[in-house]
């Protein structure tokens, strides 16, 4: 009989970890080569994992909502053999640090490094494993048979006295690091005595509640008869748990990324916003016409359709808007192309995926690739490619009955551009004040690729052309 191991690929360039959201097999499953066991969510996406090769499920090693470090084994399988072999518990599945060797750190993306034996040096048994100390193996100095109590914090940041380096994530290091928190002081409550951010936290409450910093001691149950006094109507008790006066939401997957890429945004590329408010009555008539146009029967025809191709038709008479900035080479990268990002709301998070090559798009080939974005990026299936190399993003705020904002740049990309609620409102046209379909645009840029001028005039054709949908047709 033979056991192999399948461990968590790097699914998003660079990333450490994913979750698993959801098992498709169970222990004793038969499985083949290319069959999806599992869907996990990265810091980018929600990605199904084939497994390579076949045989009989042996062993499912994390539940569904565990965060698993890239490289470290989620699933077993028999091969070689006809009945299924009794699961293998976790621990045993994951060799002890002293068997590993030390690698080289190497960089990331969020920016710190990452050892690639750092998920398997954890111990996974409470009476056995070792220990990492500086990224070298070290036998640890007896087994324990009970957690050991919190050990008080050592100078200068160091081990605790018993030479186990406190285990955590790199990540969860990061965020210790920056609350000023020394992990070996830090009460461990993972699996296998890993700190989780959980953990960290709670470090950092305790230390800005100095009178709450010891842990209390549990306190016994109230006898039956003895019952404390029911509050007033309409007040908390006194002794209400404040826990149930808020709720905390941890940050993980594609929320994690998004806040932190939306700070790096904001605090890198100096933005400005501009705003132009105009007459879209003429392009809403266009919306209906098309939408009983016979040859474009069966699409999906709408506004946000229309604005999309002005936007490319401005891109055209603009083509300087559509760069980047390369920090590295302080040089401005001019695209030849147009990778069209949408914005889209999701259960997990804020996620933008990107039409490639809008520019070479004809209006159907546009709506049908509008139409499957939206699609896929509901379902929570959109990959991370479909969100790489992005060059200028639209997002519609209207559809939520707002007016405008000032939209963030999406990393990477020259300029965001914010669709506005489209109202009924009095405006002059041809002389007389007539109820119309008014909007509002935003257009937030990268002020070091794109100027005043250059902005103004591209943020003025898009609304040129909507104005006059014929446009579309004479400046194309």
């Amino acid at each position: 009989m033979t056991i192999r191991e399948f461990k968590m690929p790097d699914v998003g360039e660079g990333l450490t970890e994913a979750e698993i959201l959801k098992w498709y097999v169970q222990p004793g499953d038969t499985v083949t080569d290319g069959q999806v066991v599992c869907e996990v969510e990265t810091a980018k996406a929600a990605v199904e994992l084939p497994i390579p090769f076949d045989g009989v499920v042996h062993a499912l090693l994390f539940e569904e909502g565990t965060t698993v470090d890239v490289g470290q084994v989620i699933i077993s399988v028999q091969t070689g053999a006809d009945a299924p072999a009794e699961a293998a518990p976790v621990q045993e599945a994951v060799p002890a640090a002293a068997e590993e060797q030390p690698a080289a750190r190497q960089p990331v993306l969020v920016g710190y490094g990452v050892s690639t034996a750092s998920t398997k040096r954890r111990p996974r048994k409470a009476a056995a494993g070792t220990a990492a100390q500086n990224g070298t193996a070290a036998p640890a100095a007896a087994p324990a048979a009970t957690p050991a109590p919190a050990v008080p914090a050592q100078p200068n940041g160091t081990a605790p006295a018993g030479g186990e380096r406190p285990l955590a994530k790199p990540p969860v290091r990061k965020l210790a690091k920056d609350l000023g928190i020394d992990l070996a002081a830090v009460v461990a409550t993972g699996q296998g005595g890993i700190v989780t951010r959980e953990d960290v936290h709670a470090a950092a409450t305790a230390a800005l509640a100095p009178q709450a910093a010891a842990p209390a001691p549990v306190a016994a149950p109230a006898p039956a008869a003895v019952q404390a006094p029911a509050a007033p109507a309409g007040q908390v008790p006194a002794a209400a748990d404040a826990a149930a006066r808020e709720t905390r939401i941890p940050v993980k997957g594609v929320r994690k990324v998004t806040a932190q890429a939306m700070v790096g945004s904001a605090f890198t590329a100096p933005h400005v916003t501009e705003f132009i408010t105009f007459d879209i009555t003429r392009t809403m008539k266009l919306v209906q016409e098309l939408k009983a146009d016979p040859d474009l029967a069966g699409l999906r025809i709408n506004p946000l359709l229309l604005i999309a191709k002005a936007v490319l038709v401005a891109i055209r008479r603009n083509p300087d808007v559509n760069a980047s900035w390369d920090e590295a080479a302080q040089e401005i990268v001019l695209k030849h192309y147009v990778n069209l990002g949408i914005a889209a709301a999701t259960p997990r998070g804020l996620i933008v995926p990107n039409i490639k090559d809008a520019h070479a798009k004809t209006l159907p080939e546009l709506s049908e690739a509008l139409s499957s974005l939206v699609a896929t990026a509901r379902e929570g299936k959109t990959s991370p490619a479909d969100m790489q190399n992005g060059t200028l993003t639209l997002t519609n705020v209207g559809v939520f009955g707002v007016d405008t904002g000032t939209p963030i740049l999406n990393p990477g990309e020259s300029a965001i551009l914010a669709i506005g609620a489209i109202k009924l409102q009095p405006w002059v046209h041809k002389g007389k004040v007539k109820a119309r379909q008014v909007t509002t645009l935003a257009l937030s840029f990268d002020h070091r690729l794109i100027d005043g001028e250059l902005g103004s005039r591209f943020l003025a054709d898009i609304a040129a052309v909507l104005e006059h949908p014929r446009r579309l047709v004479s400046w194309a």
